[in-house]
């Protein structure tokens, strides 16, 4: 195998991260109701539905999981970015 067919990992910036890291708000919303859809599928047990519905109840609440946690920091993150710049529009009143 020659180097150059070997991915690079090593550079500066470069941070694998989950696949979840880059839905933003939208992404987040849609995966708490595909949770939501997931776990009335299996209350209504329909077909594809696991022999043992707790199993299919804590899918549904992981991915329900992973929304509110993606949701919950995109809009912090918005919110510690608005305060920033309000401050600095602040900052350059007073100068």
């Amino acid at each position: 195998m020659a180097d150059k067919d070997v991915e690079q990992t090593t550079e500066r910036g470069y941070v694998p991260g989950p696949w979840w890291a880059e839905l933003g708000t939208w992404g987040a919303i849609a995966l708490i109701v595909f949770g939501g859809v997931a776990a009335a599928w299996v209350s209504f047990r329909l077909p594809g539905t696991p022999e043992e519905l707790a199993s299919g109840y804590y899918q549904a609440a992981r991915v329900i999981a992973i929304g509110l946690v993606t949701v919950g920091c995109t809009l912090l993150g918005r919110r510690r970015a608005r305060a920033a710049a309000i401050e600095e529009t602040s900052e350059q009143e007073h100068v």
